[in-house]
Order: structure tokens, then C-alpha cells, then sequence
């Protein structure tokens, strides 16, 4: 009980950060795709989703949960992965990885707090996400939870998930 207070108190803090660091000028929460950009860490993410013809889906009403890989989670990758995902004619594989790091869902950290669960993503895949210590998608740390957006949330994570072949 006392654990779970705790992890509700400091999502409740990292949310309050974290919105007040992503909001605009007039008070307003930015969506996904321009609370991404703002962050200016996810600077490979935002180009993956531009290649992959996303923006307009991701700026839509959503809601939408984003495990958001950051730039160093994607320079982790494999030498020329990015560079390799990012051209035309792997466009199809570049929208299942990125589809498979939404879940059509507004999911805040405090509702995964000492459970696990499986969760549906966009490109139909299944995420495993475990909140019993801290939170884990896959095999991916949760390293910033909860930043609300106007059209859902965004939970930074350490790794690029791949989905499973």
C-alpha cells in the first residue's frame, strides 16, 4: 500500500513536471507530435514518424499512450539501422516498429502501478508492460512517465522495442 502511494505520488510530481515543461504559451497542451519535437530529445523519433507518414495520425484525437524511444535508445540500434528504416522502400517495417510503441489508449503510470499487463498496440502486436518495480514495456525502462499531451500520453523509454517477427 505504502509503495503504491509512493509510485502514485511521484507519477502525480513527474506528471506536474512534465506538463508544465510541454505546455504552450497559452496554457494549452501540445499534442503528442509537438511535445515531442519541443522535448528536443526525440529528434530521431519525430523524423522516423515524418518517413513513416504518421505525423497526421499521431496530431489526430487520439487518445493514444507513446512509448517514446529516445535519440540515445535509437542510437543503441545496430550501426545503419535508422539510416536503413528510414529509406522509402522500408517504410512498411519503419510503421511497424513505430505502431508497435502506441497503444490506442490514454494509459497513465499509476494505473500499471504492482501489476503486469499486456497491452494491444496499433499494429496489432501485444506489449508486455510490468509496473511492479518502476515500469517496464518488453524490455524497455520507463525512464520519464507520464507527459500529457493534448490527444493522449507519452512514457520515455531507454530502447527501441522491436516487435517480435
Amino acid at each position: 500500500m505504502i509503495r503504491r502511494t509512493f509510485v502514485a505520488l511521484a507519477a502525480a510530481a513527474t506528471l506536474a513536471a512534465g506538463s508544465a515543461a510541454f505546455a504552450d504559451n497559452h496554457g494549452m497542451k501540445k499534442d503528442i507530435v509537438d511535445t515531442a519535437v519541443d522535448a528536443g530529445s526525440f529528434q530521431t523519433l519525430v523524423a522516423a514518424v515524418t518517413a513513416a507518414g504518421l505525423v497526421d495520425t499521431l496530431k489526430g484525437d487520439g487518445p493514444f499512450t507513446v512509448f517514446a524511444p529516445t535519440d540515445a535508445a535509437f542510437a543503441d540500434l545496430p550501426d545503419g539501422t535508422v539510416e536503413s528504416l528510414l529509406m522509402p522502400e522500408n517504410k512498411d517495417q519503419l510503421v511497424s516498429i513505430l505502431t508497435y510503441h502506441v497503444v490506442p489508449a490514454k494509459v497513465m503510470s499509476g494505473e500499471l502501478a504492482g501489476q503486469t499487463v499486456s497491452a494491444k498496440t496499433v499494429n496489432g502486436g501485444e506489449l508486455m508492460v510490468d509496473g511492479r518495480k518502476g515500469v517496464m514495456v518488453n524490455d524497455a525502462e520507463v525512464t520519464q512517465a507520464d507527459i500529457v499531451a493534448s490527444n493522449g500520453v507519452i512514457h520515455v523509454v531507454d530502447k527501441v522495442i522491436l516487435p517480435e517477427s
